[in-house]
């Protein structure tokens, strides 16, 4: 059974269509990168998938389960774990705080605390930030920390819920070259290590090519072509619309 089923979905804003009838499936363990020019509706595909827009027509399937229509919490909840194209943290909290947030809300305890929040899950909290190479920062706050370093606090996150699916959006958007290559190698390593399946999207092509078992490319909110990185690559049609000639042709 495929982890994620995503089958003829659309979203309309007003006289434009953002996706029309996209259909994917992601395997469990599967690294998969959405690619496309800007406005080929790769984040109106992910925030329908996550939650945060409705789609107009279709169903998505995450683990056995339609979640179509449902909550942001309730989808993460179910195993989705989310970054965002521009990382959010709490920027006055430290490093540690901020993840705890995210393991209080997967162990349902936002509401009703009998003691202090700060004693919570804080082990568990900084093990997350070691295994992304921040935990000797754990006591700094997030204000503090060059992007680079957000981007991992927002990795920690999105891993305090143990997620079966990782949806990032452009996750070295913001990120010097080497800071990249970096992040990737330590996402790969996790994804190895924890069997987690990834989706997402970027506009660096050495990042896609490198690291994504299967590409799936959008223009115009509709899928032109789909496979394995060499049959994308050699596609008339991607090297037409997004990749370009030369590029291509150069490797």
């Amino acid at each position: 059974m495929s982890l994620l089923a995503v089958s003829g979905l659309s979203k309309r804003f007003g006289g434009v269509v953002a996706a029309r009838a996209v259909s994917f499936k992601l395997e469990p363990g599967e690294v998969v990168a959405m690619i496309g020019p800007n406005g080929a509706g790769k984040s109106t595909i992910f925030n329908m998938i996550g939650g945060q827009l409705r789609a107009d027509e279709g169903d998505i399937v995450f683990d056995g389960r339609p979640i179509a229509g449902l909550p942001p919490r309730a989808i993460w909840r179910e195993g989705m774990g989310r970054t965002f194209q521009i990382a959010a943290t709490f920027a006055s909290m430290t490093l540690a705080e901020n993840v705890q947030m995210a393991l209080l809300s997967r162990h349902r305890r936002l509401y009703g605390l009998w003691r202090p929040a700060a004693g919570l899950y804080r082990d568990e909290a900084v093990a997350l930030l070691e295994r992304v190479g921040m935990g000797t920062q754990a006591e700094r706050p997030c204000g503090l920390l060059a992007y680079g370093d957000v981007k991992r606090v927002e990795l920690a996150i999105a891993l305090a819920n143990a997620p079966k699916l990782l949806l990032m959006d452009e996750p070295t958007s913001g990120m010097a070259p080497q800071e990249r290559l970096s992040l990737m190698r330590l996402i790969a390593d996790i994804v190895a290590e924890q069997s987690i399946s990834v989706l997402f999207t970027e506009h660096d092509m050495d990042v896609v090519f490198g690291h994504a078992q299967r590409i799936i490319v959008l223009e115009r909110g509709v899928i032109v072509a789909q496979g394995p990185p060499e049959a994308v690559r050699a596609d008339p049609h991607v090297q037409e619309i997004y990749l370009g000639r030369a590029r291509a042709a150069g490797g």
